[in-house]
């Protein structure tokens, strides 16, 4: 690798990971040498930037694109442009888009170049006095271009301001700020780079108040009511994933529908990329009912008017909110909406926000180039009805439930880990974030058999996701013994755990599937309970066990009759023996160690006759796996005619009369 590549991703990754100069996917950067540039590929984020997101390009074949003949036709122009640009990339490349700025790149004449959409900058080109507080800051050391359609139309605006600046001043312009865009810094290091953009924040922190004192505020629990019915209301056939932020900044444009406005528009192209080009206001929210009221009540009028449902929405007292397809994308959103209202608040101290004007926003709307970008940001789409759902599992810190976890991971699932074991279970919840980057997996530290724990791990999954598809009630624990063994308090906490726990997480569940049925009546929710073979057969020694799952099958019955009117199907899995799990293998407590201590098999000398024994008494002849119980999940879930139902999985060993 080329040292001077190696500084192009450092200098990249640097500014990518500033959310000051970066959201998103946003800017690009670039080295040339004598005849190859090298640019970031299209869609790929400067965050985490590597040499296989870069394109290498002949520089010569790129400057052919500034003479060749093009349609005045904007679509077909651009489309021929870009075919000419993919001619110019080196052979092993050929699988890569380099960014649609490249011409822009090439025509700067220093090694490096960084684009970049700093928030300060531009709450200054997006002000009405862009151009003459740019030439009070900065004077005629810089070059200032009227906003342009970016593409071809902007390569030659810039191509000829760049020629005029030269003529003017006998150089090169090291700085160009792109009126409602962004700025271009050039030059031969990277530490130059770095010196430039420090001094045109210092020089512009001058001028402009740099925001400071941001506070979090409070999370408003009516909305706990609101965000599973928002979310069924602006989701489409498959329901997406909600994000929010509340702050002092936020709260100053929320107040009434004249701060609104001023936050009401795009004022950059990365705003319409994931944004769109409208959102919606929502000024009464004293009740949740108000809320939904108010959202359905414009929602029709936003259709007709737009054409779309809206990506944001503002709602006063409560901050704002992001809806999208998957976690990542909601979370994107938001990181461009609240950079609009940071910039917004910067051109108010400019002499007021200019807004991109309608034509302006179409363009980028329509262009094939941020489609493509949008299409990147999203990733790839859903696969199976699970993909970008949101679940709870409890008891999933470890054994079936991590298993659980894990599978339901790396089918696109947003996850809720829900454990006492809050080092086990921050622990999974990160590995499992890195598997589904589209994705969030998070750990709520839970007691399932008190009922707060329960109340609050459910709010804290709306708060964090929008709303509940799936709650997987695993968390159990096994304490065998006979009657001369057996206390009442090991019983006890026995039933509170394997029974009272399962009804408190249906309970709360069943409260946010509900407010989902209500604004989308033909939607199906899930409540699983992971119950046992001992739950459909007696157990010799471990009646403490058995009877709760015994009970938690008649809840499982019960539950679905009330809950089928809602779309939420009810269901127990009865797994057999996992013997590959810390409940049965664990060497300090497992039940090999306690059946073996309490003689519940006979004859038994060491752990390996107890083992043997119960798989000898499965016609399989093996242990239940969490393939096998994940297959019974996946089947449940996919039925929409069962419900209340104790799906056997025992390889045998026990049989529905």
């Amino acid at each position: 690798m080329k040292p001077e590549i190696k500084e192009l991703i450092e200098i990249s990754n640097f500014y990518g990971n500033n959310k000051d100069f970066v959201i998103a996917g946003g800017g690009n950067t670039s080295f040339k040498d004598e005849t190859i540039i090298w640019v970031k590929a299209s869609g790929k984020p400067l965050a985490d930037l590597t040499s296989d997101g870069l394109v290498a390009l002949h520089r010569d074949k790129l400057r052919m694109i500034s003479g060749n003949q093009y349609s005045e036709e904007p679509t077909v122009r651009e489309e021929q442009v870009k075919e000419d640009m993919f001619l110019s990339i080196l052979e092993q490349d050929k699988n890569k888009r380099p960014s649609v700025e490249t011409s822009l790149h090439e025509i700067i004449k220093r090694k490096f170049v960084v684009h970049l959409h700093p928030t300060l900058v531009n709450g200054l080109l997006c002000s009405r006095n862009a151009k003459s507080m740019t030439n009070k800051i900065f004077g005629d050391s810089v070059l200032f271009v009227p906003y342009t359609d970016p593409g071809y139309t902007l390569f030659k605006k810039l191509e000829s301001d760049i020629e005029i600046f030269c003529e003017k001043t006998g150089t090169d312009p090291k700085i160009i700020f792109l009126e409602n865009h962004g700025v271009f810094v050039g030059a031969d290091t990277t530490e130059e780079i770095r010196n430039i953009y420090d001094d045109i924040i210092r020089k512009i922190e001058e001028h402009i108040v740099p925001l400071a004192g941001i506070t979090s505020l409070p999370y408003n629990t009516l909305l706990n009511k609101v965000l599973p019915g928002l979310r069924m209301i602006l989701s489409d056939d498959m329901p997406g994933v909600i994000r929010y932020r509340h702050n002092s900044l936020l709260a100053r444009f929320y107040l009434n529908q004249q701060e609104f406005h001023k936050i009401s528009l795009p004022l950059t192209p990365d705003t319409i990329v994931y944004c769109k080009t409208r959102y919606l206001y929502v000024e009464h929210s004293s009740t949740a009912e108000k809320i939904l009221d108010s959202v359905k009540y414009q929602l029709c009028n936003f259709l007709n008017e737009y054409g779309y449902k809206p990506k944001v929405i503002i709602i006063k007292d409560m901050g704002v909110f992001a809806i999208a397809d998957n976690y990542a994308s909601a979370e994107t959103c938001l990181d461009v909406y609240e950079d609009l209202v940071k910039i917004s608040h910067y051109a108010l101290l400019c002499g007021g926000v200019k807004f991109m004007t309608p034509e302006q926003v179409s363009f980028i709307d329509k262009w094939e180039v941020e489609n493509y970008r949008r299409k990147v940001s999203r990733g790839n789409l859903p696969v199976s009805k699970l993909n970008n759902k949101t679940a709870i599992v409890t008891g999933g810190a470890q054994g079936f439930g991590a298993g659980i976890a894990e599978s339901l991971t790396d089918l696109k699932v947003n996850v809720v880990i829900a454990d006492l074991n809050e080092e086990a279970g921050l622990a999974l919840a990160d590995k499992l974030s890195l598997s589904n980057p589209s994705g969030k997996t998070i750990f709520i530290k839970t007691d399932v058999s008190d009922p707060e724990s329960v109340r609050n791990l459910v709010a804290e999954t709306v708060k964090e996701f929008g709303g509940i598809d799936l709650m997987i009630s695993n968390a159990g624990i096994l304490k065998a013994g006979g009657l001369e063994e057996m206390d009442s308090e090991t019983f006890s906490r026995t039933t509170n755990i394997n029974y009272n726990g399962y009804f408190h997480c249906t309970k709360y569940a069943s409260e946010v599937m509900k407010i989902q049925n209500h604004e989308s009546p033909e939607y199906f929710a899930d409540i699983i309970q992971i119950n046992s073979k001992s739950g459909l057969k007696g157990s010799n020694r471990n009646f403490a066990y058995a009877g709760a799952k015994f009970g938690g099958i008649g809840l499982t019955q019960s539950f679905a009759l009330e809950l089928a009117p809602f779309r939420i199907k009810v269901n127990s899995i009865c797994p057999g023996n996992f013997y590959e799990g810390p409940l049965w293998s664990d060497p300090h407590n497992g039940l090999f160690i306690q059946y073996l201590k309490t003689g519940k098999v006979p004859g038994a000398k060491t752990i390996e006759d107890v083992r043997r024994y119960y798989e000898d008494q499965a016609p399989m002849k093996r242990g239940c796996r969490l393939e096998d119980v994940m297959k019974a999940i996946l089947y449940v879930i996919d039925q929409e005619y069962e419900t209340g139902q104790a799906v056997p999985v025992t390889g045998g060993q026990v049989m529905l009369g």
